[in-house]
C-alpha cells in the first residue's frame, strides 16, 4: 500500500510567521502571553505552551501590565493596541500580511464613506472578523449565509468585504444576491479579500482527495478552515475520515486500500501529518 503525504497541505504564511515570531520570543524569555489560540490546532498549541508560550483571552489580558504579548495571524480590532498602551503591554504583532492590509481597507472606507454600509462576509465570532468590525467602531455588518441579508438596507450604499478564510464562489454567489435586491440608485461595490493561499487548495485538495482510496485528513477539531477542507475531500471521496491526532486513527479506514492520501488544513502542522503516515505504514509493515 502506498502513503503519501500531501505536500501543499500544512500551515499558510501567516501561521508560519506567528510560530516562528512565538519561538523567538521564547529563545530570549521563559514566558510569552499570546491573545487566543495561536493556531486551531490542540497538539501544535501544547508543543508551544511547553516552551513557554501561555495562551490568554482578553478578559486575562486586563490583568496583565509592563509584559509581552504575542497577536495571533488572526488580528485584533483598535481597542486592543489602545488597552495594550495604556497597561505598558509590548505587542508582539503576528498579524498576518493579509489581513493586515484588508483591516486597512476597511478602516479607509469607513472613513471615506460615512454613509455607506460596511458589509463583512465571515463568521461571527470569529476573530478576524472581530477585528475587522473594530476597524469601524462596531459599525460594520456581518453577514454568515444569505438568509442575514435582511440586516442590509439595500436603499443605501453597500461595500462588501470578505473574512480572508471564506469561500471565493459563496462569495460571488453573495455579491450577486444582494446585487439583485439593490434599489435604483443605491451602489454595491465588492472587494474580494479572500487569501487565494486558502482559496487555492481547495482545487487541489479536490484533485488530491479524488486520486487515493482513502483520505486521512489531519486537523484540529476548532478549525473552521479543516471542516471546510475536511468537506471538500469528502465530497469527492467518501472514505475520507478528519483525525486530531494519532489516537484517532482507526486502520478500518484503510482497508483493502491500495494508497492512502494524508493530507490537512492551514492551521496543520507538517510533523503532525507525518506522524499520522508513519503510525499508517508501521501499522501496514
Amino acid at each position: 500500500m502506498k502513503v503519501e503525504v500531501d505536500k501543499e497541505s500544512g500551515f499558510c504564511p501567516g501561521v508560519i510567521n506567528a510560530i516562528r515570531k512565538a519561538e523567538d520570543e521564547l529563545k530570549t524569555r521563559p514566558k510569552l502571553y499570546c491573545l487566543g489560540d495561536i493556531v486551531h490546532n490542540g497538539q501544535e498549541v501544547k508543543r508551544l505552551e511547553d516552551q513557554g508560550l501561555v495562551t490568554i483571552d482578553h478578559d486575562s489580558l486586563q490583568q496583565l501590565h509592563d509584559t509581552k504579548v504575542l497577536l495571533r495571524a488572526h488580528g485584533e480590532p483598535p481597542s486592543t493596541y489602545q488597552q495594550a498602551q495604556k497597561q505598558g503591554i509590548e505587542i508582539v504583532d503576528a498579524t498576518c500580511p493579509v489581513v493586515l492590509q484588508l483591516q486597512k481597507k476597511v478602516r479607509r472606507m469607513y472613513e471615506t464613506e460615512p454613509d455607506s454600509q460596511i458589509v463583512i462576509y465571515g463568521k461571527h465570532g470569529h476573530a478576524e472578523v472581530n477585528g475587522l468590525v473594530g476597524q469601524t467602531n462596531s459599525t460594520a455588518i456581518v453577514i454568515e449565509n444569505e438568509s442575514e441579508l435582511v440586516k442590509i438596507d439595500f436603499s443605501r450604499p453597500v461595500r462588501l468585504f470578505s473574512q480572508t478564510t471564506m469561500s471565493v464562489d459563496k462569495f460571488r454567489q453573495l455579491s450577486l444576491n444582494i446585487e439583485q435586491r439593490m434599489e435604483p440608485g443605491a451602489t454595491l461595490q465588492t472587494f474580494d479579500t479572500i487569501c487565494r493561499q486558502v482559496a487555492n487548495r481547495i482545487p487541489h485538495m479536490r484533485d488530491f482527495a479524488s486520486r487515493h482510496d482513502a483520505i486521512l485528513f489531519v486537523s484540529g477539531k476548532k478549525s473552521s478552515n479543516g471542516k471546510a477542507l475536511f468537506e471538500v475531500c469528502r465530497s469527492v471521496n467518501p472514505r475520507s475520515y478528519q483525525v486530531s491526532s494519532v489516537e484517532d486513527v482507526d486502520p478500518s479506514f484503510w482497508k483493502d486500500a491500495e494508497t492512502v492520501g494524508i493530507c490537512g488544513a492551514t492551521s496543520t502542522p507538517r510533523w503532525q501529518m507525518d506522524q499520522v503516515a508513519d503510525f499508517v505504514e508501521r501499522f501496514n509493515n
